[in-house]
Order: C-alpha cells, then sequence, then structure tokens
C-alpha cells in the first residue's frame, strides 16, 4: 500500500531532499504533501488523509513539537505516526517528542537507510 506522507519543514531543501530519500530508501510512496510550518501543515491536514507526517523540531509560526501536540490532541489525527526529523539532537527534545507521542526521531544529516528503518519498523 502506498504511503501519502506529508513532510513539514520551513526549508524547501530538506523538504525535497526527504522526498529523494524516501524514494531511495524503496518506500512505497504515494502522495506526498508539503508543508512550511506547522500551521501550513495542520491545514493541509484537513484538506488530506495522510499515513505518515516527517516533521522539523524548528520552524516559525508553529514548531514541530506544537504541531506533534495538536495531532495527537485531534481525534481524527491522534493515530496517524509523527516522526521528528531534525538537526536539534538533545535527550530533552527526544524525550520531549516522545513523551507528546512522536513515533520516532531522526537527526539530520539522516540515510536513506536511517529513514528506511523508522518507517519499515511503523508499517
Amino acid at each position: 500500500m502506498p504511503l501519502d506522507i506529508l513532510i513539514v519543514d520551513d526549508s524547501a531543501a530538506i523538504r525535497k531532499i526527504l522526498q529523494r530519500v524516501l524514494r531511495q530508501a524503496d518506500v512505497d510512496v504515494g502522495q506526498v504533501y508539503e508543508a512550511g510550518d506547522g500551521l501550513e501543515a495542520l491545514e493541509t491536514l484537513k484538506k488530506h488523509k495522510v499515513h505518515l507526517v516527517l516533521a522539523d523540531v524548528n520552524m516559525p509560526n508553529m514548531n514541530g513539537m506544537q504541531l506533534l501536540a495538536e495531532i495527537k490532541s485531534n481525534a481524527e489525527l491522534a493515530s496517524v505516526p509523527v516522526i521528528m526529523v531534525t538537526t536539534e539532537g538533545s535527550q530533552s527534545k527526544v524525550m520531549e517528542a516522545a513523551q507528546l507521542g512522536a513515533a520516532g526521531y531522526i537527526r539530520k544529516p539522516f540515510s536513506a537507510d536511517q529513514i528506511k528503518d523508522k518507517i519499515s519498523s511503523l508499517f
């Protein structure tokens, strides 16, 4: 089953890199949606059903942790796994993400294998 994925990062370049890495990792990707921050991501999630969200932590307007909390507190979205993809590697951030319900945490720079391992453990 192809996975519809929402990639949330304030860097358009990182969003494109993630799409390329998903293909390199042989992830069965369906539709890919992009958002530049958490607010844009929530708007996208209102319009489109996705199987997975890949979100940066540090973004303007609404950061990844706030987005994660919003997704997990929404009954319609709570079951969607969210993997944090970020340069923010402190143990406190990893713990915060886990407590908020993140399905995984990948540090930038990442490899296709890391992405594949995280996603295949979920699906």
